[in-house]
């Protein structure tokens, strides 16, 4: 209940709260994978864009310019590229955990018998 503070329900709104962000991280520990990529994909779009939609008289030069263009699609598509390299990669050497899937088919077991005995046929 308001009424019950020790504080003024007039200076209640000013009272200074716990932020979740009153002990600054290090930003290694703040910076995630998807923050790091989305600062990447920043930093290279904005080059591009300065490059690729400057003013008439800092245009670079027309060859470059055709070749800077496209370069967003190049690039999405050497992401495909990386991404489905990376997910084949993973997927060649996943572990196994034969331990681990013995103690499932354990545990299958004896959720098993303990349906039977239940009077569950399965």
């Amino acid at each position: 209940r308001l009424s019950s503070s020790p504080f003024p329900l007039f200076l209640i709104p000013f009272l200074p709260l716990p932020s979740p962000l009153s002990h600054p991280l290090s930003p290694q520990a703040a910076m995630t994978k998807l923050g790091q990529w989305l600062c990447g994909l920043a930093l290279l779009g904005s080059a591009w864009a300065a490059l690729a939609l400057a003013p008439p008289g800092l245009q670079p030069p027309a060859p470059l310019r055709q070749a800077l263009l496209p370069l967003p699609v190049y690039l999405l598509v050497a992401f495909g590229c990386y991404s489905l390299a990376t997910v084949g990669y993973r997927l060649a050497t996943f572990n196994d955990c034969e331990e681990a899937a013995a103690e499932l088919q354990e545990h299958i077991r004896a959720a098993r018998a303990d349906l039977r005995r239940r009077g569950l046929r399965l």
